[in-house]
């Protein structure tokens, strides 16, 4: 049996008649509800037609409850609000019925926006109640009857004036958020989770993609403990650096890390040699677990001094007894009593687990330390969402060192079960296509850029098996998505995050099938970058002024919740700057309509301020590829930078790889084709600066940094 239904902020009931708007209401959470307000007359409202369940139907009728009925379409919406507040007397509560919708598994707001806009034009003083199940959005290795049945959030009260469709997601968001972040779950730690889960999916497994090599998750637990006890000896240091690529040997050696109480840092071996530098100081880190093959193959990198280097592939032949004997002991010991032996503790809570680093897109790479609780939540919210079969077979080659890799393809399938079938390199396409034939994948986690190489050199069979593709790191081109679609008969799904969200923040997903006489919440809506995941509230302001604005006008995005990083490593100042009250400032500008979705406007960092108006390099950069007929799925060509104005402060011009244009006519000739789409004057390029190629990262994302070093160069 779970436990009984948890409330939070009942005192914000008023106790003048109020209508109170859930989020969803079960049958369990409605006679709950009614129980905590039986001392109060209650009128039950809802749509006409709506499909309530059949338990709430005949309850409602057998008990004679009142309920009064209203339509999107009638005209005196602002007169039924008043007939319900006259029945309602002095102190009586309204209480609306969601009904039964057909939506995702954690969707915490079973209201369509065109419900939510018939219900705000009542004009009532309206309280929020999130209706947080917490059996829905749980880990697998969290046992059901620890659970409470319901968390039931009451939030700020908003008066006639106040009640909007975007004023009323964003309160029931944070409510929500504080519902989700409440979990017990988020206290535990990493490294009992991933033993927990390597036990519990003992027989699902990690596939080397370079040679076909097989090893279950009970091989990997063991080699993982006696390697974590060969770097407890190493060093005595907090962290220890990783550099290795997807794999066995680099999950191996990121479980090795955390099962012997130290941080694992996996580092960007992409990246300059500056760069590298100053995470390896940043970090203070002394040694660094890789593989002889990988140090040969990448000889221009800043290697450490060989001493300070840990060559998996040596240490591990040499443990193959120890090896043996953990994956014995981990069969037949509870994982409490193995957790006890390998000295592992469940109190991690705000404790960090691992540290990540920037890519430096826009300035030199910022430590993000992750928590337990960070990275527990993230793992929860996003697996949940996507609710997989157990032992599905997902893609693991995104690098370690980026925050999706690492938090969807190392902790993710671990904890939850999933078998991971690895490829050192996303850029590789033709043999990942192999990999997803041959192992029947089912997710691909990917960028708008790696899947450029799948329309070049990628058979459609290959991909047949896939179920759901999701892409991160930049925009998701509509051309490229459509012609994708067009050739693999699976559409990408855009998503969203940061590291400092550890990171999955929103994604779209397919839509479920339509079921009569139910309401459907989409899933999915193109050009945005979905729906908030549960847990994450939000909330935006004006990039000028810092003044709050409306959820549903362009404002620069701030993000609470379980999944947002403490702060960056050894920045305090950097860190105020971007966490205020809990509020983590995203530095991404964007807005949500009345279901939701998300559209991302760009980075303000990607934004210029031109005659006081603040214009979006992305905006412009899709209008500029339309207007020129540009094939984005095949490569970028060009991309927007800000450069000085003596006048304006600002101008935009242009990077191009496009050779043989006469760049005075040429710009003329793209004002008038811009101006032809309804592009702003002030927002047309003053310059086309040619290059030779885009300055991109090994992410995918637009290199922001050496674009506007670019910039200055051939200016």
């Amino acid at each position: 049996m779970s436990k009984a239904i948890k409330y939070i902020h009942r005192e914000r009931i008023p106790n003048e008649p109020t209508l109170i708007l859930p989020g969803r209401l079960d049958h369990s959470e409605l006679i709950e509800l009614e129980k905590l307000l039986a001392h109060r007359k209650i009128i039950w409202l809802c749509e006409e037609n709506v499909a309530l369940s059949p338990s709430t139907e005949n309850y409602l009728k057998q008990s004679k409850r009142e309920v009064i009925a209203f339509s999107q379409t009638d005209l005196g919406l602002q007169q039924v609000g008043k007939n319900i507040l006259s029945d309602l007397g002095s102190d009586g509560i309204a209480i609306f019925l969601p009904g039964q919708v057909n939506c995702l598994n954690g969707t915490s707001i079973h209201i369509t926006g065109e419900t939510l806009t018939a219900i705000c034009a009542l004009d009532l003083p309206t309280l929020p109640l999130a209706v947080h199940i917490p059996r829905e959005l749980s880990l697998s290795i969290e046992s059901p009857n620890s659970l409470p049945s319901a968390i039931l959030v009451f939030g700020k009260l908003l008066t006639p004036s106040q009640c909007s469709v975007s004023q009323f997601r964003q309160e029931l968001m944070i409510a929500f958020e504080e519902a989700f972040s409440s979990r017990s779950f988020l206290n535990g730690s990493l490294g009992y989770a991933l033993l927990a889960g390597l036990k519990r999916h003992s027989k699902s497994k990690v596939v080397d993609g370079t040679n076909d090599q097989e090893k279950t998750y009970d091989i990997i637990l063991g080699a993982a403990i006696a390697l974590s006890k060969h770097l407890q000896n190493e060093t005595n240091k907090k962290r220890i650096g990783i550099i290795l690529p997807p794999g066995p040997g680099g999950l191996i050696a990121n479980l090795a890390a955390i099962f012997a109480g130290k941080t694992p840092v996996n580092l960007n071996f992409t990246a300059s040699k500056t760069a590298v530098q100053s995470s390896i100081q940043q970090a203070d880190i002394d040694k660094f677990i890789t593989a002889d093959p990988f140090v040969r193959k990448m000889p221009d990198f800043a290697w450490p001094p060989n001493r300070d280097l840990i060559y998996i592939e040596r240490v591990l032949p040499a443990m193959k007894k120890q090896i043996t004997r953990w994956v014995v002991l981990s069969k037949i010991l509870p994982t409490t009593v193995l957790a006890k032996m390998l000295k592992i503790s469940n109190d991690g809570g705000d404790k960090e687990a691992i540290l990540l680093f920037t890519s430096g897109s826009s300035g030199e790479p910022k430590g993000v330390p992750l928590t337990h609780r960070n990275v527990l939540a993230n793992v929860c919210q996003f697996g949940t969402r996507l609710n997989l079969p157990e032992n599905s077979n997902i893609l693991g080659s995104l690098p370690l060192f980026h925050s999706f890799g690492c938090t969807v393809t190392l902790w993710f399938p671990c904890i939850e079960g999933l078998n991971l079938i690895t490829n050192p390199s996303p850029l590789d396409s033709k043999r990942i296509a192999e990999l997803i034939e041959q192992h029947k994948i089912i997710l691909l986690l990917s960028t708008p850029t790696f899947l450029r190489g799948y329309m070049r050199r990628v058979n459609p069979e290959q991909l047949k098996s896939l179920q759901l593709v999701v892409t991160g790191a930049e925009k998701l081109p509509q051309n490229l998505a459509e012609t994708f679609a067009e050739k693999f008969g699976i559409h990408p799904q855009e998503g969203y995050g940061l590291t400092e969200t550890s990171p999955a923040t929103n994604v779209n997903l397919p839509e479920n099938s339509d079921v009569e006489n139910i309401a459907t919440i989409r899933s999915s809506r193109p050009s945005t970058v979905g729906n908030f995941l549960p847990g994450i509230a939000v909330k935006l302001t004006d990039p000028s002024s810092d003044a709050p604005l409306p959820l549903d006008q362009s404002g620069i995005i701030w993000m609470k919740g379980a999944n947002i990083f403490p702060g960056y490593l050894n920045n305090q100042e950097k860190t105020d700057e971007v966490i205020q009250d809990g509020w983590f400032k995203t530095g991404d500008v964007g807005r949500l309509d009345s279901d939701g979705f998300l559209t991302i406007e760009g980075r303000i960092s990607r934004f210029s301020k031109i005659g006081g108006e603040m214009v979006p390099h992305e905006t412009v950069e899709a209008a500029i590829n339309h207007a020129l007929g540009l094939d984005e799925e095949t490569e970028r060509k060009i991309a927007v930078v800000g450069i000085p104005d003596e006048k304006k402060g600002e101008a935009i011009a242009i990077l191009s790889t496009i050779a043989g244009v006469a760049l005075e006519q040429e710009c003329l000739d793209l004002r008038y084709r811009l101006l032809d789409q309804g592009i702003p004057s002030l927002w047309c390029p003053k310059q086309i600066l040619p290059v030779e190629e885009i300055p991109v990262l090994a992410s995918g994302k637009l290199d922001i940094k050496a674009c506007e070093a670019l910039a200055k160069q051939v200016q």
